[in-house]
């Protein structure tokens, strides 16, 4: 899955593309929930909101075969000043209950 979600991000012409599995920090088995980061002059102009929906467009039916990604968009200037996107929280847990 982790590929796949790389080969259809590849559309966007990112100047980086990190896409990682972070299904073993979640209780929903293998392969759930992951994170990209995604730098692009694509989103030049865009808000978060617009860069979300423009990855979502991007990934098309491969939405719907995870559980949840997390995104980090750039464009390329700001990622030069941040050069690292945040760490990912702990799982809180939801649905260990």
């Amino acid at each position: 899955m982790q590929q796949r979600i790389e080969a259809a991000l590849a559309a966007l012409n990112p100047e980086h593309l990190q896409v990682l599995d972070e299904s073993h920090m979640h209780s929903r088995g293998l392969q759930t929930h992951y994170k990209a980061v995604l730098v692009s002059e694509q989103f030049a102009g865009l808000n978060s909101v617009k860069r979300h929906q423009k990855v979502y467009a991007t990934l098309g039916d491969l939405m719907g075969q995870f559980h949840a990604l997390a995104l980090h968009t750039y464009t390329p200037e700001e990622w030069a000043q941040t050069g690292a996107a945040p760490a990912s929280p702990t799982c809180a847990g939801g649905s260990k209950h």
